[in-house]
């Protein structure tokens, strides 16, 4: 897949063996960025999963696990 040179990363919607939807944010270096660690059901709710990333962390805070 070519991924558009202006943009620094693309989500990606894949099945797993298990038929499930799951999503990956790929750079268009290749790495993968992230990805939902859960399976969905449909292709729908896997992108619903996706705008949810979108819309409720793009200046998410980056803390400390401890």
């Amino acid at each position: 897949m070519k991924r558009s040179q202006s943009v620094a990363a693309t989500f990606e919607l894949y099945t797993d063996n298990s038929d499930q939807w799951r999503w990956r944010l790929v750079h268009n270096n290749g790495n993968i960025i992230a990805d939902g660690g859960e399976g969905y059901a449909s292709r729908q709710k896997c992108k619903q999963g996706v705008e949810s990333v979108k819309q409720n962390a793009p200046d998410a805070n980056v803390v400390d696990a401890e």
